[in-house]
């Protein structure tokens, strides 16, 4: 198996004229009417800031070129991520979360354009927007409802099941246990019920940002990121009876060896694992599966620098013409804003 890139790596979002240039944390789908639909967060100062917003951009000819950046879930609190989810005919979900006004001030110390901005932020604003995020769209991503609170948060959303089931893994606030929950969202009440959890014998290891993925079989991948001071990896868990139960993760990757994870499977039935390598040489790296997710060929390369570790969170689409194209955040070196990027590839056998 290899795999060819197909140009340069181009960019999505950007924001080059204004000092809220920065953009991270992207998601990409394909939508019901065959658009690409791609959620980052945008229009920010930095990595941690009060401006953040759940922005989309739409490519109606296969993401050469898309739409401006507009926001969707935008609180007065730092909006986070933005994950998608087709349903159904028509339907998207669209998720973020937020930190609360104390976390961005106490990260913003020195900055006070950033903290005359937080002292507008009221006790109101937090009982009402703090937490995980939704909106759902019933037009193919035209308009959104109103905004829902979920218990649980990842970077990349929910989860379609082959029956309309729409499971999501995530880290939940209030869990002071750890682990990963799993619930099932209602999309006519927007309520949520809980399904199941992974946990770890390692309480040391911190589960976080998971991605499901299902078979045609039934069979459930969760890919998840797992760290500590020393690891920052992906882990595997498998359920074989919808979410309910799952077996105990099993590292992939080296110690170090990168995260979060996205999941997809193509057409063909090949399975690629997408993630983000914060050592030198920093980059956007893939894991390939034939074989339902039982091995995979490991850290191939789709985009490197060695300017910035501040970078991620890729996701996978592939097009009409059977290349891929994997949505990421990153850039050049530090002290330059963040930008939605985006690289071309194909495997060959």
């Amino acid at each position: 198996m290899k795999i060819e890139l197909i140009g340069k790596t181009e960019t999505v979002m950007s924001n080059p004229d204004s000092r809220h240039g920065y953009f991270a944390w992207p998601t990409a789908v394909r939508l019901q009417d065959g658009r690409i639909m791609v959620g980052a967060s945008g229009f920010r100062l930095e990595h941690v800031c009060p401006f953040g917003k759940a922005v989309v951009a739409y490519s109606s000819d296969e993401g050469k070129t898309y739409t401006r950046p507009a926001p969707v879930i935008d609180t007065p609190l730092d909006d986070r991520d933005a994950g998608l989810c087709t349903f159904g005919d028509n339907g998207v979900i669209i998720t973020s979360f937020n930190n609360s006004a104390d976390f961005q001030r106490q990260n913003n110390t020195d900055n006070e354009y950033v903290q005359r901005y937080i002292d507008t932020i009221t006790a109101e604003d937090e009982e009402k927007y703090l937490g995980s995020l939704f909106r759902i769209s019933r037009d193919c991503g035209v308009t959104f409802g109103e905004l829902h609170h979920s218990p649980v948060t990842c970077p990349h959303g929910p989860t379609e099941l082959r029956d309309g089931t729409i499971l999501w893994a995530g880290n939940r606030f209030d869990d002071v246990e750890g682990g990963i929950e799993i619930v099932k969202l209602d999309t006519q009440t927007c309520e949520t019920e809980f399904v199941g959890k992974i946990t770890i014998d390692d309480k040391s290891i911190f589960l976080n940002e998971p991605y499901l993925l299902e078979l045609p079989d039934g069979k459930l991948i969760c890919h998840i990121r797992a760290e500590n001071d020393k690891v920052f990896t992906t882990c595997q868990s498998v359920s074989y009876d919808k979410g309910r139960t799952w077996t105990k993760p099993e590292r992939l990757l080296e110690e170090d060896g990168g995260a979060p994870p996205h999941l997809i499977q193509l057409k063909s039935g090949v399975i690629i694992s997408t993630y983000g390598r914060r050592k030198q040489p920093y980059g956007i790296m893939a894991m390939i599966s034939t074989d339902g997710g039982e091995s995979w060929e490991k850290d191939i390369r789709l985009y490197e620098n060695t300017g910035s570790d501040d970078l991620g969170y890729p996701t996978t689409i592939e097009l009409d013409d059977g290349t891929l194209l994997t949505v990421f955040y990153a850039t050049d070196c530090d002290g330059i804003p963040c930008n939605i990027l985006q690289q071309r590839w194909q495997i060959t056998f």
